[in-house]
C-alpha cells in the first residue's frame, strides 16, 4: 500500500509541474511551435517591397488589355443610367445559344431569381407571398420601371441589371460571374416571350 502512495504522489507532482510551467514562464517565448511554416505565410503582402520586380512593389498592375480577376466588361459601363443605355447598345450575349446553355441557365434563374421574379418570370416568387416586398414587373407583359417593355429588354440592359441591381434588386456581380450572368440573360429572353 506504501508503494501505491507513493506512485501516487509522484504523478500528482509531475502532472503539477507540467501544469504550473506549461501556464508560466516567460511571456515573450511561446515556447516550441509544431509546423512552424504554418504561422509564417510565405506569400508577400500586397503593401510588402519586392525585391522580384523592377520597381520593387508586390502589387503590380495587369497587363494592358487583359481584364484582372474579379471584373469583366461591364465595368466598362457604369452604374448609371448612361451606362445602362450604353451597355444596350454596346453588349451582346457572347454565349452560343442551344440547348445545354438554356438548361443552365433555367437552373441559375431557379436558384439565383425565382425566389422575387418567379419561375415563370410573372414577378409572384415565393418572397413576394409574404406580402412584405412589392413584385417585380412580369417579363412578359410588364413595364420596367427605368421605361419600355420588360419583353422588350436587350440582353445588355437584363446583363447591366443583373450586375449592378434596381430598385429592391441588389446586385449579383458577386454571386455570378459573368458566364453564369449571361447565361441567365438567354433564359430571361425566353421568359419575354411567355404569353
Amino acid at each position: 500500500m506504501n508503494k501505491l502512495r507513493i506512485f501516487s504522489a509522484a504523478l500528482i507532482a509531475v502532472a503539477g509541474s507540467a501544469v504550473v510551467s506549461s501556464c508560466g514562464g516567460d511571456k515573450q517565448n511561446p515556447g516550441l511551435e509544431f509546423a512552424r511554416n504554418m504561422y509564417d505565410p510565405i506569400a508577400y503582402n500586397p503593401d510588402q517591397p519586392n525585391k522580384n520586380f523592377p520597381n520593387g512593389q508586390t502589387a503590380q498592375l495587369p497587363p494592358s488589355g487583359t481584364t484582372p480577376v474579379g471584373y469583366d466588361k461591364v465595368d466598362e459601363y457604369p452604374n448609371t443610367n448612361e451606362g445602362y443605355l450604353a451597355a444596350s447598345t454596346n453588349l451582346v450575349n457572347p454565349l452560343t445559344r442551344n440547348k445545354q446553355t438554356l438548361t443552365e441557365g433555367k437552373n441559375l434563374y431557379l436558384h439565383m431569381c425565382s425566389h422575387c421574379h418567379g419561375p415563370q418570370g410573372n414577378g409572384d416568387g415565393s418572397i413576394i407571398a409574404l406580402e412584405k416586398f412589392p413584385p417585380p414587373p412580369s417579363y412578359s407583359t410588364g413595364n420596367s420601371s427605368r421605361g419600355g417593355a420588360m419583353k422588350d429588354l436587350t440582353d445588355g440592359k437584363i446583363f447591366h441589371t443583373i450586375t449592378y441591381g434596381l430598385n429592391l434588386m441588389g446586385p449579383h456581380r458577386a454571386q455570378l460571374n459573368p458566364t453564369e450572368r449571361w447565361k441567365i440573360v438567354m433564359y430571361v429572353k425566353e421568359l419575354q416571350k411567355l404569353k
